[in-house]
This record gives C-alpha cells, sequence and structure tokens, in this order.
C-alpha cells in the first residue's frame, strides 16, 4: 500500500516500498494556469532532496520541479511531452512527472502528509 508525502514546494510523492512516483499538487497547477511544455529529468540521474529535476512551463510562468527526498530517476513520464495539459487534468494521477528510487526511506519523515499539507495551502491564503 502506497503512502503519500507533501512538500512546501507543492510536489507530492506517492511511495511504495522504496519507489516514489512525483508530481504537482492540484493546489500547483492551478497556481501555475494551462501547462504547456515539461521537461522531465533524465533516467538514471541521482539527484539531492531540493535538487531541480524538472520545469514547468505556463501560460502564466516557467517554475522549477525539486526533488523531495534524494534518489535516482528510474523513470520518467514521457506522455507529458505529447500531451502536458494532463498535469491539469489529473496532477495527482496520469499528470506525475517521474519516478524516483529513494536514497533514504527516512527522510519521508520530514515531509507532509495529506491533512498537515491541507492545512499549509489553507494558510497561504
Amino acid at each position: 500500500m502506497s503512502k503519500t508525502y507533501f512538500t512546501e514546494d507543492h510536489e507530492w510523492v506517492s511511495v511504495d516500498g522504496d519507489i516514489g512516483t512525483v508530481g504537482i499538487t492540484d493546489f500547483a497547477q492551478q497556481q501555475l494556469g494551462d501547462v504547456v511544455f515539461v521537461e522531465l529529468p533524465e533516467v538514471g540521474k541521482s539527484l539531492d532532496k531540493g535538487a531541480e529535476v524538472a520545469v514547468v512551463e505556463s501560460v502564466k510562468a516557467a517554475s522549477e520541479i525539486y526533488m523531495p527526498v534524494a534518489g535516482e530517476v528510474t523513470e520518467a513520464n514521457d506522455a507529458l511531452a505529447d500531451d502536458p495539459s494532463t498535469v491539469n487534468s489529473d496532477p495527482t494521477g496520469a499528470g506525475w512527472f517521474m519516478k524516483i528510487k529513494i536514497a533514504d526511506t527516512g527522510a519521508l519523515d520530514g515531509l507532509m502528509d495529506e491533512k498537515a499539507y491541507e492545512a499549509f495551502v489553507e494558510g497561504l491564503d
């Protein structure tokens, strides 16, 4: 069974064992507006927590996506190249960005659960 964690940069990571699926939250896609391009990371790239791993361009701006925890990119969602609007229509499902092999699952303890993330977003208003 997977568990989902959230960052203050509005990324989510759904974890099953030591594999995490990473995307941006519904709040983030709403703030961006219509997504027109997604630059995905190279498979095999190892990055530290907080490292820039992808870029999202929307009609409003370009935004960086950061690694929620340290790890190695094992898969990129190449379907986003053909249809970047999937990030808007299904940000926590088909709009995922990449899968990563998490270097230390203990690092997930520093992230928020869904309830804490919702409270965090409410505090931004």
